[in-house]
């Protein structure tokens, strides 16, 4: 016949983790915490470039039919917002969209105003994020975007 421990025996019998297998152990969960969530937030910045030079090429695209029914693009007085309202200041634009061409002039992804500019009354046009730091220049995230390098 067999001799059946009982259940004590087996639960003293036990040998548990030492302190330092335990740090070991938590030592190594935070460097591969450090390694994914500095991927994460370098995906997300390279998402929020990606999502500026969206807006600046739809911003190019409304720019574009305001051009089409205005023969010119908006001065720089009039800026973005004459994508969404009818400008009522310089050259009148007889065959403007009742609706406008776009609902709202967003911010860029890092909470900024979009900077429109247009040197030559109405003929050409730059709109750029100035990025992270919301400064221009920069470099990485806090460089510049501009609608005329894309």
């Amino acid at each position: 016949m067999k001799k059946h421990k009982s259940i004590g025996s087996l639960v003293t019998g036990q040998r548990g983790l030492s302190l330092i297998e335990i740090l070991i152990a938590l030592t190594l969960l935070a460097l591969a915490g450090t390694f994914v969530a500095t991927k994460v937030f370098d995906q997300l910045a390279e998402g929020k470039i990606e999502s500026a030079k969206i807006q600046i090429k739809n911003f190019g695209e409304a720019l574009n039919d305001y051009r089409r029914h205005c023969n010119r693009y908006p001065t720089e007085e009039q800026g973005l917002q004459a994508l969404v309202e009818k400008p009522m200041g310089g050259k009148e634009c007889k065959k403007y969209r009742p609706s406008g061409y776009i609902e709202k002039i967003p911010e860029d992804p890092w909470g900024y105003d979009y900077v429109y500019l247009s040197p030559d009354e109405g003929r050409s046009y730059v709109i750029i994020s100035y990025g992270r730091d919301g400064e221009e220049g920069g470099e990485g995230e806090d460089a510049d975007i501009r609608s005329d390098e894309l």
